[in-house]
């Protein structure tokens, strides 16, 4: 079996466009929230999202390779960009045919459907776009990541709502492991901050309402919590065979080292109130990879900042851990970006391959009044320094989906 290995990192998020400011923003605990001027929200409960501001698409692609593409393809393109600058790699250093691309939406391009049907009902079927269908799907952002790089490796866009991202790393460590690909670029990527879903969420009662105090909206773990905060972007990484990495002298990041997948099978919406799902998820991560809960330094929660959310992961965690749950450091990248949903899972896997490089974990900002049925150290309001080796990343999503990610830093031996 292959050892697998993370060689490049890629990031558009509320909190900045490349790398260093994400992870900068969140070792200082900035919030990315703030109020939605892209449509009039007069009439919504929720007037607040974690939005990706100053994100020139026409400038990075030509206005025409932009049109072609919704928000959620081009957030995705870019962050492969990133990754694949950042991991050096080049045509010449990767065989097509053993190259794939696993990245993944919730939503696709629901803005461009928005359009279209409005089209639709105001100018008839003859003016609507016949681009439509490939801007919407959510297997594009898969496609043109594989088109722009020459991709012929497995290629495919899995859609396990808020879990994708770690869905799409796990399910790429499994490949490269068996020996079926030696380059995989996997992520998550969203933008689906739009009228109609801001409606729907609101009138399920999961979002804050904490219009007039955006920063302090999403509060994981927090008794004055209120609800989760919207939020878009994307989150890619490249991961390698070691020996494919090592033969090009790249820079290594991170190793995978384990990875679980589970489901609640409990309700469409709502985490089973006792973790169920999750806490076998990170069983299974942790099997996988041949380690000892004891032996983790840190887990980056999923944690939206919804109070069954919240609770749930803790009891999971707490299962799982045991004594140990209560000396291992948790954090929620939530609380500063907001629930940034199929990109989320993408986005968090970089801020912890940054903390296992730099021994930061970002803090749980906006933790000012622990819930008392969430007791553990969840690094509350200011960055801490760690000697972390070890860290796991949880993901869960409607459908009861559960993906796990354990990371370990690289140590060249």
């Amino acid at each position: 079996m292959e050892k697998v290995v993370i060689t490049g990192l890629g990031v558009i998020s509320p909190l900045g466009n490349q790398v260093d400011p994400f992870w900068d923003g969140l070792v200082k605990g900035q919030s990315g929230i703030t109020l939605i001027d892209t449509f009039d929200t007069t009439n919504f409960k929720t007037k607040i999202a974690g939005s990706v501001r100053d994100f020139d698409a026409d400038g990075r692609f030509g206005r025409k390779e932009a049109r072609r593409m919704d928000r959620f393809c081009q957030f995705a393109l870019a962050a492969a960009e990133q990754a694949w600058e950042d991991a050096g790699l080049s045509s010449d250093k990767v065989n097509g045919e053993r190259l794939g691309v696993y990245v993944g939406s919730g939503t696709g391009g629901v803005q461009s459907l928005l359009e279209q049907t409005a089209v639709l009902k105001q100018r008839g079927p003859d003016r609507v776009s016949p681009l439509l269908v490939p801007m919407m799907i959510p297997n594009m952002a898969s496609a043109m990541i594989s088109i722009r790089y020459g991709a012929h490796g497995p290629t495919m866009a899995p859609v396990t709502a808020c879990s994708i991202g770690n869905t799409s790393i796990g399910e790429a460590f499994r490949l490269i492991k068996m020996g079926i690909a030696d380059v995989v670029i996997a992520g998550g990527t969203e933008a689906a901050i739009t009228d109609v879903s801001l409606a729907s969420f609101g009138n399920a009662t999961a979002l804050s309402t904490r219009n007039d105090d955006p920063q302090r909206a999403s509060r994981p773990f927090d008794a004055q919590r209120d609800g989760f905060v919207m939020a878009e972007g994307a989150g890619i990484v490249v991961l390698e065979s070691l020996s494919h990495a090592l033969r090009r002298d790249a820079r290594i990041y991170a190793e995978v080292i384990g990875y679980g997948a589970s489901s609640d099978a409990y309700h469409m919406v709502a985490t089973h109130p006792e973790g169920y799902g999750p806490y076998l998820a990170m069983k299974w991560a942790l099997q996988e990879a041949g380690i000892q809960p004891e032996e983790v330094d840190v887990i980056s929660a999923h944690a939206t900042s919804t109070e069954i959310g919240d609770r749930s992961e803790t009891v999971a965690i707490k299962r799982l851990f045991g004594e140990a749950a209560a000396r291992i450091p948790v954090t929620a990248n939530k609380s500063m970006t907001g629930h940034m949903l199929g990109a989320a899972g993408g986005a968090e896997a970089v801020a912890l391959i940054k903390t296992l490089q730099e021994g930061v974990i970002p803090p749980t900002i906006n933790l000012e009044e622990a819930d008392p049925l969430c007791d553990l150290d969840y690094v509350p309001n200011q960055a801490r320094e760690a000697d972390a080796r070890i860290g796991i990343s949880n993901s869960f999503g409607f459908g009861g989906h559960n993906a796990v990610i354990v990371l370990k830093k690289y140590e060249n031996s």
